[in-house]
């Protein structure tokens, strides 16, 4: 079910999707590799999500490939990767 990005007070064009009644997956549907600061960008919308309700966890559910640097950062900080 896909979630409205104004409810968390983000950008219109974020597309978000619950998986679970406590996660949350931000999609990126693209063909270009997410890099490291696609990963920041990513981390700052996660943090945003967490605040509005906390308790939530995010993953990132991706078609594109990530870098490794990227996986690793974001990995640390808690967020799940879905590959499509």
């Amino acid at each position: 079910m896909n979630l409205s990005p104004k409810d968390f007070g983000l950008p219109p064009r974020t597309v978000l999707e619950e998986i679970d009644k406590n996660k949350i997956a931000i999609v990126i549907n693209r063909k270009s590799r997410i890099i490291m600061a696609d990963g920041r960008k990513i981390l700052d919308k996660v943090k945003i999500i967490q605040k509005a309700q906390p308790g939530t966890s995010v993953v990132l559910k991706t078609t594109a490939p990530v870098c490794s640097k990227t996986t690793r950062l974001l990995e640390e900080e808690g967020v799940g990767l879905i590959r499509l």
